[in-house]
């Protein structure tokens, strides 16, 4: 059992935060290579990135601020959290997924999509061993069709509740600017989560990226950088989401809202440093 003198400690570390520790899972690409590394289905080629002579899990970088001593330590770690993982998929009633990006880093041996570039948080980038990933629709949505067959197979009972983010990209490694990119990343993801609603019954899609991007809220949901979704923001999709329909279905009480800050791996870069 671990323990920290405080919840913002935990948070720190990656507890608390998700139902794993999962650090950010952007793409769909991502969350299909999670479930089948989790089942013994898939095994990334690369898993260990070092910075500064500590070592870190590549697939989730910001889950452990100081890294470990070892690459080994790093590999058991990583064995612990995929067992967790799996029991989640296993034993869970609802999978709320919110699509993130479409952008990504992947290896150029085995197609392992990392969830921030390499030699950021850690690692080091080599134009030889990853190149840039833009998904198209087809392939976010082969992706989650992909995901959801695997999980019904293991949890015949598993409802998923999609969004999609409504953060802006911080930069884009496309030859778009950045205000393109974010316009066809979000169009793809918004897609394919309402293809997804219509093609299954035990598939939603709850519209929180519209709440917060209508013109008719004129920004008033954004922090003063007009990228990242303040408290207000929150409060209000949240409040629309129990008092509807799909907060009857999904949920039997509201618990009390956790105004913690949550963990951006993208928003932690400083995106004035090239890759």
């Amino acid at each position: 059992m671990v323990s920290f003198p405080s919840k913002d400690e935990a948070r720190r570390w990656g507890f608390g935060v998700f139902s794993a520790r999962y650090g950010n899972i952007y793409t769909s690409r991502q969350l299909r290579q999670l479930f089948l590394e989790a089942h013994g289905e898939r095994q990334p080629e690369e898993v260990v990135w070092e910075k500064d002579g500590r070592f870190y899990d590549a697939l989730r970088p910001s889950v452990d601020p100081v890294g470990q001593e070892s690459p080994s330590d790093v590999l058991d770690l990583r064995q612990g959290h995929l067992a967790a993982v799996r029991r989640m998929f296993r034993d869970l009633d609802l999978f709320v997924f919110t699509l993130g990006l479409t952008e990504g880093w992947e290896s150029t041996s085995d197609g392992t999509i990392y969830p921030v570039a390499p030699g950021t948080l850690a690692g080091d980038y080599d134009k030889r061993k990853y190149q840039f990933r833009n998904l198209r629709y087809s392939q976010v949505m082969q992706d989650m069709r992909e995901f959801w067959k695997l999980l019904k197979e293991v949890n015949p009972k598993a409802r998923m509740l999609l969004t999609v983010s409504p953060v802006p990209l911080a930069a884009t490694a496309s030859k778009n600017h950045v205000l393109v990119a974010t316009t066809y990343s979000k169009s793809v993801l918004r897609a394919v989560a309402g293809d997804l609603a219509s093609e299954n019954e035990d598939i939603s899609y709850f519209p929180s990226y519209e709440i917060i991007t209508a013109p008719a809220s004129r920004g008033m949901f954004y922090d003063p950088d007009l990228r990242n979704v303040n408290q207000f923001g929150v409060d209000v999709v949240m409040d629309h989401f129990f008092s509807g329909r799909l907060g009857e279905t999904f949920v039997a009480q509201q618990d009390a809202a956790d105004d913690g800050e949550l963990i951006c791996d993208e928003g932690r870069l400083d995106v004035s440093q090239p890759v």
